[in-house]
This record gives C-alpha cells, structure tokens and sequence, in this order.
C-alpha cells in the first residue's frame, strides 16, 4: 500500500475512536482527515472532507450507521466504507453489504488482522471476517435465485471474473490478469450481480464458492 488514503472515523465511543487513530497511525499510508460521534456528523464530513475511507459503527446512539451508508450512496460518495461493529448478525452483515459497504469487521479483532483487512478494503478488495462468511451464506441460501452458472446464464467471461471475484481480487487487478481494462471489468460485475440476482461483490463470492466449488 503506497498511495495515501485520507480515512474519516465514525463511531459514539471516544476511546474506540482512540484506539483506531493509533492503529491507523502505524501505516504511513492512512492519513486521518476527521472524527464523527454520529452518522449526521459524518455525512457533513464526508461532503466536506472527502474521505477514501470510512470506518463506520453500524449502531450508534445518534442513528443508525447503515442510515449513513445510505445517505453516502445516495449522494454519490465514492468513498469505501468499512462497517466497525460489535455485532456479529447475519441479518447485519447482509444489511451492510447490501447498503453498499466494501467490508464489515467485528471490533473484537486482533489489530493486526484489523489493519490487514483495512489494507486489504483500501486496495480495492471487499473483506467480512471469515467467521460470518457461513451466516451470509445461510441468507443466500434461503432466497430464492439461480443456483447454476447456466441458470444464471454467465457467459466465459462472466465465469472467470466471478472466479477472480470469489479469490478476493479487486477490478483493477482482475483487469490485468484477463488483459481487459477496469472499466470493462466493472460493466461484468454488473452483468454478474443482476444475473444472480445480488447486490454485492462479497454476496458473489459466497455465491461462487457454494455454486462454483462444491
């Protein structure tokens, strides 16, 4: 991780803010740009500060930090969102990633672990604990969508891509391994998501791995 990463913090708890100013500080690369105590607060700072990352609490006395995520959506932020969170739901889980966010981490983590899987969201990637990938497989498997690729109707492409996808990579890097540009990868996850019937790149993995693997 090189190029520098402006990140805003979004958590009710003054010491766990605490807590992940100091860990940020051990990667150069993350340059902290703004606190918020609540999703109203953060989504000012967000318009004012532009951030590239957001670590967001999922709930807060304030509101509701999938509230936020929305309203960052809605207005076009492209900021990557982490959600922080001390729930390990799968009903949340599925929530969060469906509202758009690229991760979701317990606060419990070893700060090791937490600081590789912010890397790893900085870099392009989606992460969830590996402990909550069963949960959001458990969701998926009980609604209804296609469970084939030829039900689904993947073309080639779509296939391999959704391979890259479930391995973790992201657009840019799933580019160059196939030689087509970013762009181009972004119009087949689209293409990917709506044939199966998903909102989000970690959904598709879980949904590789069930349907691609077994």
């Amino acid at each position: 991780m090189n190029e520098s990463c402006r990140v805003l913090i979004v958590d009710d708890h003054p010491l766990f803010r605490r807590g992940l100013v100091q860990l940020l500080r051990t990667i150069p690369a993350f340059v902290l740009v703004g606190e918020a105590a609540s999703g109203a607060e953060g989504l000012v700072l967000a318009r004012e500060l532009r951030p590239d990352l957001v670590l967001l609490d999922l709930n807060m006395r304030d509101g509701d930090g999938l509230d936020m995520l929305r309203g960052l959506r809605a207005a076009r932020s492209e900021a990557r969102v982490v959600m922080v969170t001390v729930s390990d739901s799968g009903e949340d889980v599925v929530a969060a990633l469906r509202g758009g966010a690229e991760g979701y981490l317990l606060k419990d983590m070893e700060p090791e672990a937490m600081l590789e899987a912010l890397q790893a969201v900085a870099a392009g990637r989606v992460v969830i604990p590996p402990q909550l990938n069963h949960l959001l497989a458990a969701a998926l498997r009980g609604e209804s969508r296609p469970q084939s690729a030829g039900a689904a109707g993947l073309t080639e492409q779509e296939l391999r891509i959704l391979e890259k996808i479930a391995a973790g990579l992201p657009n840019k890097q799933i580019g160059r391994e196939l030689d087509i540009a970013e762009g181009t990868v972004k119009v087949h996850v689209k293409h990917i998501l709506r044939k199966l019937e998903l909102r989000s790149r970690v959904e598709a993995a879980v949904w590789a791995v069930e349907h691609l693997r077994a």
